[in-house]
């Protein structure tokens, strides 16, 4: 039998997790699981004196699983990680192809496959889906639970209209794999997954590819840069938007602005930001072919 774990947030998915932890258990012992719940308690690592498991299956959303792989890497763990989506976007539990059903998503992975997905690492700190900075960027660090859980995804549109009023642009330099510049940046996203509040920024993003796409908007006039931004969400290429692709960014600035991974608190200046190909072993559905491949 495989040994597993089954990591849960006592909160996610509005305790719906909790209240099912038997049901879900089960799903796994039928398929041959040796499988133990396991209440995370943020401060101490979920893996303490479980460093043997083969399995650690994720109840919770982007910041849950962010703490996860974090508190795994910390102890040079390398199990399968696998996700049963319980938070309010669940990005990356959509770009593995989970269900939004907890039950369905149990069954996803009992009847999957192991694949590599990449996962990036700025400045010692590691992320599954997105680090960012600037407008908007904070809005999740900033978003309370109780709003999330009342009107879901709409709290973070709720709270980055209110931090538009701390619209100001962050000067940068930054050395990517192929060129080196100077941008005056309005909101910098930075994406090793595909999308960001179920929103699909990265038009191209492939969380197996072993590159970030990164996301760049130029301060302007802001009815421009907003304006541009628009654009750019409804397909378009404006000027003020820089898109381009890499697996290594350097990037300081004479200011020292808040970032973030995951939506949780991110990484000071400057930033050394990796991403890591095929860094992560999950246990997910199997993954549909591409039109290249």
């Amino acid at each position: 039998m495989k040994q597993a774990i089954l990591l849960y947030n006592v909160k996610a998915g509005k305790g719906k997790i909790a209240r099912n932890v038997d049901r879900l258990t089960a799903i796994f012992r039928e398929a041959g699981y040796d499988i133990r719940p396991k209440l995370i308690e943020f401060g101490k690592n979920p893996f303490d004196g479980d460093e043997q498991t083969e399995l650690a299956v994720v109840c919770g959303g982007d910041g849950t699983i962010n703490y996860v792989v974090n508190s795994m890497k910390q102890k040079s763990l390398s199990p399968t990680i696998a996700v049963i989506p319980a938070g309010t976007a669940n990005d990356f539990a959509g770009a593995l192809g989970m269900s939004s059903d907890i039950f369905k998503a149990a069954r996803q992975i009992v009847g999957g496959a192991t694949r590599k997905v990449d996962c990036g690492i700025v400045n010692g700190l590691y992320f599954i889906n997105i680090f960012s900075f600037g407008i908007f960027t904070t809005t999740s660090q900033h978003t309370s639970d109780s709003l999330k859980h009342k009107i879901g995804k709409l709290a973070y549109i709720f709270t980055g209209i209110k931090d538009l009023l701390h619209l100001h642009s962050v000067p940068l330099h930054v050395k990517s794999d192929s060129e080196e510049f100077d941008f005056n940046a309005l909101m910098v996203l930075i994406f090793n997954g595909e999308t960001a509040g179920r929103f699909r920024l990265a038009r191209t993003a492939r969380i197996d590819d072993g590159l970030f796409d990164c996301i760049m908007l130029e301060k302007r006039n802001p009815l421009i840069s907003c304006w541009h931004m628009v654009r750019y969400l409804c397909g378009g290429t404006p000027r003020s938007v820089r898109y381009f692709k890499s697996a290594q960014l350097d990037i300081t600035s004479t200011l020292q602005e808040p970032t973030d991974v995951d939506g949780q608190k991110g990484e000071d200046f400057p930033l050394s930001i990796a991403c890591l190909g095929g860094g992560i072993e999950v246990l997910a559905p199997i993954a549909k072919p591409t039109e290249k491949e």
